[in-house]
């Protein structure tokens, strides 16, 4: 009996162990594949997360080129919509090129007190308004020679209408556009010719400064003729010139072609960067660059200006003069183009009209770096002024 239970019990020993170590293999591999899948896990979103951050901030950066592109594609859009709007702009509005060529509105510098010249610095000033026509007033500044500098102190406006009959001669000043008749390099030049003993008579014209009324050609030609007028009632028999610079030079040849006409010419003009003519001057113009080969530009640009009425013949007038003429140019200018000026001397000297009279072309040289306002500082400038004035008689030879 003993023996057949001890094959059973041997029997059922290793059927335990035999289980149990299937067991143990069954958890050890469940085991391992636990831990593989755990690492699985652990590893495999690791690469994910800096790629999927990679791609949003590409995204990002994509998203800003875009907007920024986007944004500069519109501003250009706006730029070039502006620039062919312009011109239409213009040659609809004829006036807009106008107020560009006089540019009275431009008051510089601001805060001065035309009433005041002393103010800047003309202690030997008196500062006086005329009426030409009505509803239209001129303020004048009235320099007398700086030798009566002592003497003008206090004195009231008849003291220095008096003082136009003395023995001194008279420049009468026509500014160009923009600013006043206190602009800073104006009153250095009334300050240089106050020195070699001239008067100097300036005047704002109507809407320029505080004068009153609104800027024309016509309007600017007739308020210099008041002046002059003015001026020769109370001079006598001294020597009266005229002085224009840019655009007063276009002022100052049709003042001076006039009176030649009606036969009371000046004793002598003096012409300071001048051009041929307002068309001319407007194409070779710095602010006329970036239209200058624009399609049409002559219709666009020049024809308004035509229309409204603004020649300054400068080319035509010299024709028409009979009086000595004194141009003076700076090879730097780079508002009103030097070859205007040579131009302008080449179609006066050989006029029959100046055929009694001298004619002379002063060039500066760029290297002095007088540009477009600057010749004042010249030291060559009361040589040359003594020199022509004094040889301005009718009779002389160019």
């Amino acid at each position: 009996m003993r023996k057949r239970t001890e094959p059973v019990a041997l029997e059922h020993e290793r059927h335990a162990a035999s289980g149990s170590s299937s067991a143990g293999s069954a958890a050890a591999a469940l085991d391992a594949d636990c831990r593989l899948k755990q690492n699985l896990c652990l590893s495999g979103p690791g690469p994910a997360e800096p790629r999927c951050a990679a791609d949003a901030g590409m995204k990002r950066a994509l998203g800003r080129r875009k907007g920024l592109c986007f944004r500069l594609r519109k501003i250009l859009l706006c730029v070039v919509g502006l620039y062919v709007a312009i011109p239409f702009l213009i040659k609809l509005c004829p006036g807009i090129q106008a107020k560009l060529i006089f540019l009275n509105f431009v008051r510089v510098p601001y805060f001065i007190d035309l009433k005041k010249p002393q103010d800047q610095g003309l202690n030997h000033t008196c500062n006086y308004y005329l009426q030409p026509e009505e509803d239209v007033t001129l303020g004048v500044w009235h320099t007398v020679p700086s030798v009566w500098w002592k003497n003008a102190q206090g004195k009231d406006q008849m003291w220095y209408e008096d003082a136009l009959a003395s023995s001194h001669p008279i420049i009468l000043y026509l500014h160009g556009n923009a600013g006043t008749r206190g602009g800073d390099h104006r009153v250095e030049l009334y300050k240089v010719l106050s020195s070699l003993g001239y008067h100097v008579v300036t005047f704002d014209y109507r809407g320029w400064g505080d004068s009153v009324g609104t800027p024309s050609e016509r309007g600017m030609t007739y308020d210099a003729l008041h002046v002059f007028d003015w001026i020769k009632a109370r001079s006598g028999d001294n020597p009266v010139y005229i002085w224009g610079h840019s655009l007063g030079t276009g002022v100052a040849t049709n003042l001076v072609r006039r009176l030649c006409e009606r036969e009371t010419p000046p004793d002598a003009l003096i012409l300071e960067s001048p051009f041929t003519n307002i068309r001319e001057e407007a194409k070779s113009h710095p602010f006329s660059v970036i239209y200058r080969y624009f399609p049409g530009f002559d219709w666009f640009f020049l024809d308004p200006i035509t229309s409204s009425g603004i020649q300054f013949a400068n080319d035509e007038n010299v024709k028409h003069i009979s009086c000595s003429l004194l141009i003076l140019h700076a090879e730097d200018d780079p508002v009103v183009p030097f070859q205007l000026g040579r131009k302008l001397y080449n179609i006066a000297a050989p006029s029959r009209s100046f055929r009694d009279f001298k004619v002379q072309f002063i060039p500066f040289h760029s290297d002095l770096g007088y540009r477009h306002k600057y010749i004042y500082k010249s030291p060559e400038l009361p040589r040359i002024l003594r020199e022509f004035l004094g040889k301005s008689e009718p009779g002389r030879q160019h």
